[in-house]
């Protein structure tokens, strides 16, 4: 980003608690305290509504929360749970991510994105910190850098990639696992060639192994609910 643009976007990310702190585990260990209350008074994980009510208060005291959706630049494209933005100087991408693939709490977020920072580190993503999409909808503000002169990575590259981190197709090739977790959607659009000549896996759906992931997924994905994208 440039210019004005970037400083004002900078102060308003700015986590104010005391100096910076990594707002994705600040606002992790929030949502995780909201869940565990309720699931004390209530004997429910079903939560994620208010986790999204209290996060966003929480992010409005923390000076993260942002109201102006022009900060992020030019908007880019809509996915299935992304509102996607890229920065004037081309060098980063922006996503308003509305938590579709959580299901009833929060928590499968927070790991799957600190997961995807451990096996993708050539595409990491920064929680900056909150605001509301186009639909309204309270989202996560991740940034991401701008993968330039890529292309989509094929069926049988992805394939090969993911053998090469240590990963295993399984339900012929519908998500991939180490035993540790399962990664769904790492088709085309969510896997890209650079002009470097690396893999980077900008988009996928990441669950821990044996947590039902499978099933989740299937349930709340466009492809398979007829909804679209």
């Amino acid at each position: 980003m440039n210019g004005d643009q970037a400083e004002r976007l900078s102060q308003e990310g700015e986590c104010r608690n005391e100096g910076k702190c990594s707002i994705l585990d600040a606002a992790s260990a929030f949502a995780r305290g909201v869940l565990e209350a309720i699931e004390e008074l209530a004997g429910t994980t079903d939560c994620k509504s208010v986790q999204l009510v209290r996060l966003r208060q929480w992010a409005q005291e923390q000076g993260c929360w942002f109201e102006d959706r022009s900060l992020f630049g030019d908007f880019f494209d809509r996915g299935s749970e992304n509102e996607t933005y890229l920065s004037a100087d081309r060098t980063t991408i922006i996503k308003l991510n509305d938590f579709r693939y959580s299901d009833d709490n929060l928590t499968p977020f927070f790991e799957r994105i600190k997961a995807h920072n451990k096996y993708f580190d050539g595409c990491p993503y920064n929680m900056i910190g909150f605001a509301e999409n186009r639909d309204g909808k309270v989202c996560a503000v991740l940034e991401q850098p701008f993968i330039a002169n890529a292309r989509l990575a094929t069926k049988a590259e992805i394939h090969d990639e993911f053998l090469r981190l240590g990963f295993h197709p399984e339900e012929n090739g519908e998500y991939y696992t180490n035993g540790q977790h399962d990664i769904f959607d790492a088709v085309a659009g969510n896997v890209l060639v650079g002009g470097d000549g690396n893999y980077y896996f900008i988009d996928t759906i990441i669950y821990p192994s044996d947590t039902g992931g499978y099933d989740l997924y299937r349930s709340l994905s466009p492809r398979f609910s007829g909804e679209g994208v």
